[in-house]
């Protein structure tokens, strides 16, 4: 039930001359979005109004209302509502100058206006059902109608009177609402790593990311499990989208896992907290990192510098788990001669580390993250001219423009929920009513309004995809956390993790669904197992919200204690989840495990010197019931011979 919730849209394989020509529109928008984000000097709200109608068009000719529809036909209404779309933009188009000039709620609308401002605004509430499924829609539509009927509620949520032209007025004709930051990060630098990531995976990229992962940790106990933790992570970095990069790299893992003895749960569930993590690994990271630049105003290569620790620290207890899991199962790593020794994956492949030292390059140097994609894709086009199994000819660039387009729409349905979302927000004031609740909840104590606000974003973002959840979230609970003197990087980044773990956790865990079909298990199993696995992204943003030294703030003898402390604490914490070291662990040494694990976590002197109490204790404790153990199997040995 809860999937058929978040089920979307069929996506069309039209055939034919449809097709040809459907396809031939989708890479025409890539074209005209990328020379119009990077090289056009027309005005952003003209850029954000033309790509949002080419992304609505698309959508109704490419997506099918249920996601029973047929696959290889359009139906009538289906082309008439991509006519609307294309309609519609071109009125707002026509209109830009007049729209950016006139003065909100002063100067009337016109029947025309308001005409068409009703039916973008219905046509994209269309799309995003389509696109990212029914639970968005009725929490964007729970945000409208509070707009619009909010003045009946009494207490501290209630509002003013704000009547259907003073919504439109907010909600459509300002940069406060649908044609706001959202929507110009999806049509700019989200469209443009799309493009990269399309380019890149088609040159062969993926293909090396995957090799390289299986030379470093084919051949260790595991290893299936290993490579899909490194190849996940890499190429999540590019994709920005867990949902995604668990189809893409755990149609191999997952049943390479499967192959090798671990349980289609566990395939599934590492698939999916490996993928996940990505979305957070600079340099790339995704779509919801460059609304952060963009919302904060911190520049994105600050966010991704300070994002670098705590995104590799994620993955310690995942590849420990994973490690543990195999050394008690006694499983077998890769068959080595499965594996391309190093020589062979560099010399068809290592060239490909060259786009994204270009992307690292250019940020670092000052480039504004749209012209460092662009860097990125040129240097993927150059790298793959040199081995002619590489090469990208006319047809594959055809290709790609054309996938870029497609994979941007479910980005661009849910960038323009968020932007109604945040103009509901403005013109109601509930982000400082919000706040209100928090502290009332909280007392403003700062640990307990971290801990509402890290569920309060996880409920938020279930079943969102995670620009979405993370806007939703820095529009509602940034305040509270900024009144209670968190700065806006650590405060964001908190956010921004717990956005991106709405992905993987129960109910509704959207890259565990996507994993299920591929694992033949369970989604909900899968998504119980991957918080266990991934459970260092639920302590790491508290530890780096008290210590920045994670974050690379401070002198570097806090950033390296801090560092070496979180990884000694998310070690104990892996251990004591997985509950095997050498030989399963008596439940009071998991627990005492668990215990060191948080006090190194909390990176301070004294903690650190109670968790290597702890962690001592613990060991002592195991030792001796591992001598008891002996003695009793040889006084059992004894009386068995007697």
């Amino acid at each position: 039930m809860i999937r058929l919730f978040f089920d979307t849209g069929a996506r069309r394989t039209p055939d034919g001359a449809v097709g040809h020509l459907v396809k031939a529109f989708a890479a025409g928008t890539a074209v005209w979005t990328v020379y119009a984000a990077a090289f056009s000097r027309a005005d952003s709200l003209t850029l954000i109004m033309t790509f949002l109608s080419l992304m609505l068009v698309l959508t109704f000719v490419m997506t099918g209302a249920t996601a029973n529809s047929a696959r290889d036909r359009i139906p009538f209404f289906d082309w008439a509502l991509a006519l609307a779309s294309g309609l519609t933009g071109i009125y707002f188009v026509s209109q830009a100058d007049i729209i950016a000039q006139r003065i909100t709620l002063l100067d009337p609308l016109s029947t025309y206006d308001v005409v068409f401002a009703s039916l973008i605004l219905a046509l994209t509430i269309e799309a995003m059902r389509r696109t990212v499924g029914v639970g968005l829609t009725l929490i964007v539509l729970i945000f409208l109608a509070y707009n619009l009927f909010g003045d009946q509620l009494g207490g501290v949520l209630g509002h003013g009177l704000i009547t259907y032209e003073h919504f439109l007025d907010i909600t459509i004709f300002t940069t406060d609402g649908l044609f706001g930051v959202p929507l110009r990060v999806a049509a700019t630098y989200a469209f443009l790593f799309v493009f990269f990531g399309t380019t890149l995976a088609k040159a062969g990229g993926s293909a090396f990311f995957f090799n390289i992962a299986s030379y470093l940790t084919g051949r260790s106990p595991g290893g299936p499990a290993k490579i899909a933790v490194i190849s996940s992570g890499l190429y999540g970095t590019i994709s920005g989208s867990p949902t995604s990069d668990v189809v893409t790299t755990g149609a191999i893992t997952i049943p390479m896992m499967k192959r090798m003895g671990y349980k289609a749960t566990f395939a599934g569930a590492v698939e999916v907290a490996a993928s996940t993590g990505g979305s957070l690994l600079p340099p790339v990271m995704g779509a919801a990192a460059f609304i952060m630049a963009e919302y904060t105003g911190i520049d994105y290569i600050d966010i991704a510098f300070a994002a670098l620790i705590p995104a590799l620290l994620y993955y310690v207890p995942i590849y420990l788990q994973v490690h543990l899991r195999a050394k008690r199962e006694n499983l077998a790593p890769v068959d080595r001669s499965l594996i391309p020794t190093l020589g062979v994956t560099l010399r068809e492949g290592g060239l490909f580390v060259v786009p994204l030292i270009a992307i690292t390059w250019a940020l670092v140097e000052g480039y504004t993250p749209t012209y460092a994609a662009v860097y990125g894709v040129i240097a993927v086009f150059i790298v793959s001219l040199f081995r002619k199994s590489t090469r990208l000819g006319p047809r594959a660039i055809y290709d790609i423009l054309a996938e870029t387009s497609l994979r941007t729409v479910p980005v661009a349905g849910a960038c323009a929920a968020a932007g109604l979302v945040i103009g509901g927000i403005t013109m109601t004031g509930l982000a400082s009513k919000f706040s209100t609740l928090v502290f009332l909840l909280s007392g403003a104590d700062l640990f307990s309004s971290l801990v509402i606000a890290a569920t309060l974003t996880t409920l938020l973002g279930m079943g969102m995809p995670t620009p979405s959840a993370y806007i939703l979230a820095a529009v509602l609970i940034s305040p509270v956390m900024r009144a209670l003197g968190v700065e806006d990087l650590p405060g964001h980044l908190f956010l921004l993790y717990f956005a991106v773990m709405s992905a993987l956790t129960p109910p509704v865990a959207v890259a565990a669904y996507a994993a299920s079909a591929i694992a033949d298990a369970n989604p909900l199993r899968i998504a119980a197992q991957s918080v266990k696995i991934a459970i260092g992204a639920f302590l790491i943003p508290f530890c780096f919200v008290y210590n920045q030294g994670l974050l690379m703030q401070g002198s570097l003898w806090e950033i390296v204690f801090t560092t070496a402390s979180a990884v000694c604490g998310l070690l104990m914490i892996a251990v004591a989840a997985e509950g095997y070291w050498n030989a399963p662990l008596p439940w009071f040494v998991r627990l005492i495990f668990a215990a060191s694990g948080l006090l190194f976590l909390a990176a301070g002197y004294f903690t650190v010197a109670l968790a290597l109490t702890a962690l001592a204790a613990g060991t002592i404790l195991l030792r001796i019931q591992g001598n008891v153990g002996q003695v009793r199997t040889k006084s059992e040995a004894g009386n068995s011979s007697g």
